[in-house]
């Protein structure tokens, strides 16, 4: 069976300070998508699909994008997420700077996904694993009432530079029951971790907490699903609000609590890391460097 990836890289990066998504940080100037789509396919992954903003897309191509069409025989569909598509309900929002969601990204992306897929985000690095552990679950998606997921464990993926948002998971013999987006997690100075979001002193996480990484699996059946969970967001937003955003874990959360979809839960204790800094630029190359030097990964993914 075809299996699709499907790599979300039309991002603000505010937080960043530019445009992280073409960041190079491997050692032969290799940016953090090449690593996904380099285990992807490895992984078993046979069909491309990268989300991007227009204005990065001929770089895309020109950093890596031909080059793996080259090596690899396989074709790159490039979706773009510009703010007025799917949103000419609400054309005062055509324009708007900042993107609508992770919902909406795939959703740019609905002409090109024909078989079950994955969705990740372009600027984290989710380890080889994580695409061995999900392409097996994506044989077992058979409709849009079914979905799976790989959640990592809290402590491995913060960031001493500043907060992180994160989808915290409940699960119940390995079924997902709840996700919880939740902005402001924290590492404190003293190795707690706090949901910070209403008060600095807020709640402890256990560093075992599993959260979600917009890692999912979901069978093509969803996209019309997720069509009209957008139409209805647009529908309810209000004129002045400029930065809601339509996002994958509360779309899952919804549909879960209204008994339209069962979504198996992976775990996967492997590190991620990622640049929601531009302090966590040298940590990300040093960890690069190591698994080159280790031989999880050739000398350069551009040979």
């Amino acid at each position: 069976m075809d299996k699709t990836l499907v790599v979300m890289a039309a991002g603000l990066g505010s937080r960043y300070g530019g445009v992280k998504q073409i960041e190079r940080l491997g050692p032969d100037g290799e940016i953090l998508m090449e690593y996904a789509i380099y285990d992807a396919l490895a992984a078993g992954f046979n069909k491309l699909v990268l989300i991007v903003k227009p204005e990065i897309l001929d770089d895309v191509k020109t950093l890596f994008g031909n080059r793996i069409e080259r090596s690899t025989g396989i074709k790159i569909d490039y979706a773009l997420q510009t703010p007025d598509r799917f949103t000419e309900a609400r054309p005062e929002f055509s324009h708007r700077a900042k993107p609508f969601g992770t919902v909406h990204a795939v959703l740019c992306a609905k002409e090109f996904i024909k078989t079950p897929f994955a969705v990740i985000n372009a600027d984290d690095y989710y380890g080889t694993e994580a695409f061995e552990t999900i392409i097996a679950e994506l044989d077992k998606l058979h409709s849009a009432q079914e979905a799976t997921m790989v959640a990592y464990r809290l402590k491995n993926t913060v960031s001493e530079f500043g907060t992180v948002t994160r989808g915290v998971c409940i699960a119940e013999n390995n079924i997902l029951k709840k996700v919880k987006e939740t902005y402001k997690i924290k590492l404190m100075p003293d190795g707690t971790i706090r949901d910070t979001s209403e008060t600095e002193d807020g709640p402890v996480l256990a560093p075992d907490t599993l959260v979600s990484m917009n890692l999912w699996g979901y069978h093509q059946d969803i996209l019309p699903v997720m069509e009209k969970y957008f139409a209805d967001f647009l529908a309810a937003l209000p004129e002045d609000d400029l930065k809601a955003e339509c996002l994958l874990p509360v779309f899952v959360d919804e549909l879960m609590h209204e008994g339209e979809l069962t979504v198996p839960m992976l775990t996967t204790d492997a590190v991620w890391f990622g640049v929601t800094y531009k302090e966590d630029k040298p940590f990300v190359q040093a960890e690069l460097r190591k698994l080159h030097e280790s031989g999880v990964y050739p000398a350069s993914l551009h040979e």
